[in-house]
């Protein structure tokens, strides 16, 4: 088995989702694998992955803002503040969602649906420079 990995940078404008199927897809063609899984893993624990409606982007603005309700920002339960009051509220949202994705590749193609694409979410206000691992497995 064949093991390919890459590290993604990607900068973010503050709080929402970016797609990035297009630079995962590169890595995926850059591999030598034909058929497997790719890993996307984010390493950070204010932020997340989701593979989501990539054709609308109101289908995604609509789950950004349903989960702003969910967990709102400057909760008076929330204790860990002390960077700001956007803090506490993206390390839940992260940990609501995924910080990583596996995808089936097939004739060195990622397998995604039709509408699928693949999303780093952003839950802090202020823009940050993100890592995902990517890693390409099989044959």
């Amino acid at each position: 088995m064949a093991v390919n990995q890459q590290t993604l940078v990607i900068s973010t404008r503050g709080s929402g989702t970016i797609e990035v199927t297009a630079q995962v897809a590169e890595v995926v063609a850059s591999s030598p694998i034909s058929t497997g899984v790719v890993t996307v893993f984010c390493q950070h624990t204010s932020c997340s992955l989701v593979i989501m409606e990539n054709a609308d982007p109101t289908a995604r603005r609509d789950l950004e803002r349903w989960l702003d309700r969910l967990v709102p920002e400057n909760d008076p339960d929330f204790r860990h503040t002390l960077e700001g009051p956007d803090d506490m509220p993206s390390h839940i949202k992260m940990a609501l969602t995924r910080t990583s994705e596996v995808i089936p590749v097939g004739s060195g193609r990622m397998q995604l649906g039709t509408w699928q694409g693949i999303f780093l979410w952003e839950h802090r206000t202020s823009p940050h420079g993100r890592k995902l691992i990517v890693t390409v497995q099989g044959d």
